[in-house]
């Protein structure tokens, strides 16, 4: 034991570094699920454009509103932990942004799992723009991942013009079409 009883809060703050690091470095690939367990099926509730407005509205919305308000002037709401405003959460200010960007990333999966078009009709995600443009999804979402850790904004623009793209590809081909919600996915 050191002199003044140090040693344990240096060896706990050491091991809690070590296990950040790991744990950086586990989600970096995907976890295979353990041996001899059943993996679970998706199951689908949502049709695409419930998931959109549901999952990835939202989340883009805080990317494109950090691009102008800058996320740390958020100040806690007055119930931080039911807080509607991603901003004002518990887990507000930059952090939303984080988690908004890894919410893009990873709702790209749902995009790809069979899911009716609001119309009814199957989405196309055997199509190869569609598949396509769901990486690029996922890249935008990380981009302003990586923004919200660098906290800042003129990062941020370049990730918000990322995820504005990538939206767009979809949307110029599968939602602003002729037809309207008949015709669209």
């Amino acid at each position: 034991m050191v002199r003044g009883g140090h040693a344990r809060p240096v060896l706990l703050i050491g091991c809690l570094l070590l296990a950040s690091a790991f744990a950086r470095v586990a989600f970096t690939q995907a976890v295979p699920p353990p041996r001899g367990a059943a993996v679970q099926q998706p199951r689908v509730y949502a049709s695409m454009l419930q998931v959109m407005r549901g999952v990835l509205y939202p989340a883009s919305n805080v990317i494109f509103t950090a691009q102008t308000d800058d996320p740390a002037a958020f100040k806690p709401g007055t119930r931080p932990s039911t807080s509607s405003d991603p901003f004002t959460s518990t887990y507000g200010g930059w952090e939303a942004v984080e988690n908004s960007g890894l919410g893009l990333a990873e709702a790209a999966n749902l995009l790809i799992i069979p899911r009716p078009c609001a119309n009814g009709k199957p989405a196309p995600i055997g199509n190869a723009d569609w598949q396509a443009w769901v990486q690029e999804l996922r890249d935008a979402g990380m981009a302003a991942y990586k923004a919200g850790q660098a906290k800042n904004q003129d990062v941020v623009l370049e990730a918000a013009d990322a995820v504005s793209t990538a939206c767009l590809h979809c949307h110029t081909k599968y939602r602003n079409v002729q037809g309207g919600l008949a015709s669209r996915c």
